[in-house]
């Protein structure tokens, strides 16, 4: 019987993604290890391997589509000796439940009772050239496009339920779009429902929501639903800081080996630090017990186009201010490119977001769940402050601790900061 390949679980709260796009086509032969389709995850564009061998016999989900079901079948796989009189048993056929694997430090969840998701229906054969395609909207189906066909579609105002698809399985590619703009083919009719006036003042642009966007969504609703956030705010004099800063990169070497030390690496360096002399702030509240992470792995916001992600750095504490200089410009880097692998941004016992390269003074974070902690760094400024009984001037930076308060209590996030503020004030203990 001809195998089913899913659609895969590749992060934790992964439950819908986008196939991208198909890297083989019906009737390719792959081997084990072959690469055969792009999904977009609420992170990142990630590869989809097959670990069998056969034929690409059919395929059940068009590229870009969204809203794909974690263990929806999206593509059926011929053995060795099978023919495609097998597909249509095969697609009708349920998938097999999943396996599912704990992320890392994670409790193992519950078996939930599910059913598996309907098979993907079988596309409609594309009809043969010349021929008008049904009006699939009126008839209440899924009309199959690619996304460029989409575009061109909308641009030229037309309608895509009466455009003739000659692709695969009468999906409707940019060639279809074109023989339509030149044949003059009808825009769509105006939508039976009135839409609500907008005036001039309030027009608007539709960007509609990626997956990443969505889960984003939902997980910072939960943590502000269900998470008692409190504040605690510190005030760190920079000038040492800085000055240490500024010598080390002075003295750094051209070329091969070379570097350029930034305010963050010290920020990290010090948290991961103060997070060793208070354990008690690297923590996870579950129902039976709060979670103290044995390691200290510290999660970096990042900004990207598709919107915020937190690759962590392991085992933060045992390591340099170059290394975490180097570890941390790498993974910014494939982040703002979606490259990142899951298990670089999993995971991750305390969270830093850092927006003082954009002037921002002060600003509270929301908690990064299921963490306890998230410090939210602001500009260093130059502001007036009392040195040995006498006016002066210095550099301060102020930063702002979100806490969770089920698993950590004021004085445990007061003892944090006390030390993160030794730390940073006092650079040097930080090279020990």
């Amino acid at each position: 019987m001809p195998i089913q390949i899913l659609m895969p679980a590749l992060s934790p709260t992964m439950t819908e993604g986008t196939l991208a796009k198909w890297l083989k086509k019906e009737g390719d032969a792959v081997d084990s290890g072959d690469v055969i389709a792009e999904i977009e995850t609420d992170k990142a564009t990630m590869e989809l391997e097959v670990i069998d061998e056969g034929v690409l016999g059919r395929i059940l989900v068009a590229e870009g589509t969204t809203g794909v079901r974690v263990n929806q079948t999206i593509a059926l796989l011929l053995e060795e000796g099978e023919d495609a009189s097998a597909l249509d048993a095969a697609a009708a056929a349920p998938p097999p439940a999943p396996q599912q694997t704990p992320a890392p430090g994670s409790a193992p969840p519950a078996a939930p009772q599910q059913t598996p998701p309907p098979a993907a229906p079988r596309p409609t054969p594309s009809a043969p050239p010349g021929t008008p395609a049904p009006r699939a909207a009126a008839q209440g189906r899924r009309v199959f496009a690619s996304p460029l066909a989409r575009r061109l579609a909308g641009e030229a105002g037309l309608d895509l339920a009466a455009v003739p698809g000659t692709g695969p399985h009468g999906r409707i590619v940019k060639s279809d779009i074109e023989a339509a703009v030149a044949g003059g083919v009808a825009a769509p009719a105006a939508a039976p429902v009135a839409a609500p006036a907008v005036t001039a003042e309030q027009a608007t642009t539709a960007i509609p929501n990626t997956t990443m966007r969505k889960v984003i969504a939902a997980r910072l609703s939960q943590s502000k639903r269900d998470i008692p956030h409190f504040y605690l705010t510190i005030d760190c004099r920079m000038d040492a800081l800085l000055d240490v800063r500024r010598e080390l990169n002075a003295n750094a070497p051209e070329g091969e080996g070379s570097y350029k030390l930034s305010l963050n690496d010290f920020i990290i360096r010090a948290t991961a630090l103060a997070l060793r002399q208070v354990p008690a702030a690297n923590a996870t509240w579950t129902d039976d017990a709060i979670l103290r992470y044995d390691r200290i792995d510290v999660s970096i916001a990042v900004a990207t186009p598709g919107g915020l992600i937190t690759p962590v750095i392991r085992d933060a504490d045992n390591k340099g201010l170059l290394v975490l200089s180097r570890e941390m410009n790498d993974l910014a880097a494939r982040a703002r490119e979606g490259k990142l692998l899951p298990e670089e941004y999993q995971g991750g016992g305390f969270t830093i977001s850092n927006l003082g390269m954009y002037g921002i003074k002060e600003f509270a974070a929301i908690i990064n769940p299921p963490q306890s902690c998230i410090l939210a760094v602001g500009a260093g400024t130059q502001r007036p402050v009392v040195k040995d009984g006498a006016l002066a001037v210095a550099t301060v930076m102020s930063c702002t601790l979100a806490v969770d308060h089920r698993s950590v209590d004021g004085a445990v996030g007061a003892e944090f900061l006390a030390a993160f503020k030794r730390l940073v004030e006092a650079p040097l203990t930080m090279l020990l």
